[in-house]
């Protein structure tokens, strides 16, 4: 969330996906039964089930910008059934859940799930269909449950979702402080909203607000996009299939083909200053826009076909990694009455619209929240 200005926008790229809905614009109410902070995947999608589950409780969600404004819009769009630390406890099947959610919702987001490659510099499976020379040979060693979506479909849907529903989405809506009591008062936009119960959903943007500062580290993730490849170049690198794939080993590598044939590939994470400010990091300068050239020079390198490929969109998204690389999903530590639901590690895409939806559920007393989850 930033820091000063309503408006201000970081200097954190252009992403290639399109937000195309703009909430009513609402002042912040007097009221809520259940205030969420944070218009991304797992805000909205708990927005929208809270107000499907119990339509007669009113649901205001603040958004310091506009909605997706955070890492939902500046994600790659990869769908993985895990968490970062893999299978958890009690966890439940994400993806059939994720597709409940959309169904129920009715929401269209070009989700495709023919499986996700694992490479590596490695043995690989026979015939692997991947072959890329980067520090080593890069070869798929297994596939696993995953796919992708557009992202920029997915907020517009789950916001336009949850606004028909009945929820308000406040844009321009800086949470500032929050006074916790029964009710909690939410301070956002110079005023002041009593809310019943409270999700924190800003994941690496508001560690003051979750205290999750000290528990969990911020970063940006950086990604580039490369023109639409002809369906030759697509065959001869192994990506026509549309499996989104990542490494096992380092240095990291990520990637997932688009529907119009262009490729996102990412690699490579930026720190924060000691402020832990996200905000300040300028992706157009310095560290970023080493690791964006390296990135590039890497693609470039990694096939023929793709040695004289040019690059349409650079951009950077938030981040957050906590040391067992397990998500946030507890008890804010001054209230009973509020959950903080993060840090998902770059596993977030699916998982956060699941796991929205779970809180809200919780938030009603009709789950309970897993013991994974919690700030250690």
């Amino acid at each position: 969330m930033p820091p000063a200005k309503e408006n201000h926008r970081p200097h954190w790229g252009k992403s290639p996906w399109t937000i195309d809905f703009s909430p009513r614009k609402r002042p912040v109410p007097e009221s809520a039964d259940f205030a969420i902070v944070g218009a991304g995947f797992t805000g909205l999608a708990a927005a929208a089930w809270l107000r499907r589950l119990a339509p007669e409780k009113s649901v205001a969600v603040f958004e310091a910008g506009r909605v997706g404004w955070g890492a939902s819009g500046r994600t790659g769009g990869m769908v993985l059934a895990e968490t970062a630390a893999g299978d958890l406890p009690g966890l439940g099947d994400v993806l059939a859940g994720f597709q409940k959610t959309l169904q129920t919702l009715r929401i269209d987001c070009d989700l495709e799930l023919p499986g996700a490659w694992e490479i590596a510099r490695r043995k690989g499976i026979p015939n692997s269909p991947i072959d890329w020379q980067d520090f080593g040979t890069l070869r798929v060693i297994n596939k696993v449950p995953g796919g992708t979506l557009d992202p920029g479909k997915l907020v517009a849907a789950l916001a336009r979702a949850a606004e028909e529903a009945g929820a308000q989405i406040p844009e321009q809506c800086r949470v500032t402080k929050i006074e916790w009591g029964s009710p909690s008062v939410i301070h956002a936009a110079g005023r002041r909203c009593a809310a019943g119960k409270v999700l924190l959903a800003t994941n690496a943007l508001a560690l003051d607000l979750t205290e999750m500062a000290g528990h969990a580290e911020p970063k940006l993730t950086l990604a580039v996009l490369s023109e639409p490849l002809r369906k030759k170049q697509l065959e001869e690198i192994g990506l026509a299939g549309g499996h989104p794939f990542y490494t096992e080993d380092l240095p990291y590598l990520w990637g997932r083909r688009r529907s119009d044939g262009s490729v996102v590939f990412g690699g490579g994470l930026v720190d924060a200053d000691q402020s832990r400010d996200l905000f300040r990091v300028d992706v157009r300068k310095g560290r970023a826009q080493e690791l964006f050239e390296s990135i590039e020079r890497r693609v470039r390198g990694l096939h023929p076909a793709l040695a004289e490929v040019r690059f349409t969109h650079r951009w950077g998204g938030p981040i957050l990694f906590r040391g067992n690389w397990r998500p946030v999903f507890t008890r804010h530590p001054r209230s009973e009455d509020a959950i903080v639901l993060g840090a998902y590690a770059g596993h977030g895409v699916a998982q956060s619209s699941y796991l929205g939806a779970w809180a809200a559920e919780a938030l009603l007393d009709r789950r309970r929240l897993p013991p994974w989850g919690k700030l250690e």
